[in-house]
């Protein structure tokens, strides 16, 4: 493998990686080399994750966390530097959806959890490693092809991923002068349990399906794959993008 690709030495926190996307992402990156930082909110799913890696030969921590704690999110970065005595990358995947329907009747109390989890929690987390990350580090926000489009169903979510694509403009912006970069990655539907509620959804499921270039909805692999490329040297040029990966879902024809 070029070593362009590879991330021997290097240390990657990436949240909400117990499973999923974040699970994927972790896996990967363990397996070309680095340590990675296995946190969520609950203890006993980190550990499970730590061990599967560990069981495989990847260097790996974990530090259970909420990402709607300040609190915790200090926590994670300095376990994480006082563990390996560097950081060299960030993987936002952690996220909230509390709530199925029309964004004009959800309530103040689920629009405040969305937006604290999915935006400001990516925000902050951001400026925390950003301490500490070198030149050549790399930031990565999950967001969504929910943020490009209308919903009828899942409108808040979608709103806090399409601010989340303005967040890595932002980003890319301020710390490019310290040569981090900042990238997004975009999704279409993924079979994880996260999107189980849209899983379960036949008619839409079969809609996605038939909508899409490619004729199917992704698995977790499929996006960690373009995180690690965005992660790698192999991206040394590339910043402030969001790229999308639906396997063609947003140039349905719509005729």
């Amino acid at each position: 493998m070029p070593q362009s690709f590879m991330f021997t030495d290097r240390v990657f926190i990436i949240t909400g990686s117990t499973k999923g996307i974040g699970y994927a992402t972790a896996e990967l990156l363990a397996a070309a080399g680095a340590s990675v930082v296995i946190s969520s909110r609950k203890a006993e799913n980190c550990q499970q994750a730590l061990e599967s890696i560990q069981s495989t030969g990847g260097s790996a921590l974990a530090v259970p966390c909420h990402v709607g704690s300040e609190e915790q999110l200090q926590n994670l970065i300095e376990r994480t530097v006082d563990h390996f005595g560097r950081l060299d990358g960030l993987v936002c995947n952690a996220a909230s959806n509390p709530v199925y329907g029309p964004s004009s009747k959800v309530d103040y109390s689920a629009f405040e959890l969305i937006m604290r989890n999915n935006v400001y929690s990516a925000q902050r987390l951001a400026a925390l490693a950003a301490g500490h990350l070198p030149p050549g580090g790399s930031i990565v926000l999950i967001s969504s092809i929910a943020g490009l489009m209308g919903s009828r169903l899942i409108g808040t979510y979608g709103l806090s991923k399409s601010a989340e694509m303005q967040l890595v403009r932002n980003l890319a912006l301020e710390l490019g002068g310290q040569g981090i970069r900042v990238n997004g990655v975009a999704p279409g539907l993924i079979e994880t349990d996260f999107s189980k509620a849209l899983m379960s959804n036949q008619a839409l499921l079969d809609k996605i399906k038939s909508d899409s270039a490619l004729g199917r909805v992704g698995q977790p692999q499929d996006i960690a794959r373009v995180v690690a490329f965005l992660l790698s040297d192999a991206a040394g040029y590339v910043t402030g993008q969001t790229i999308i990966a639906d396997g063609g879902t947003t140039i349905a024809d719509p005729f």
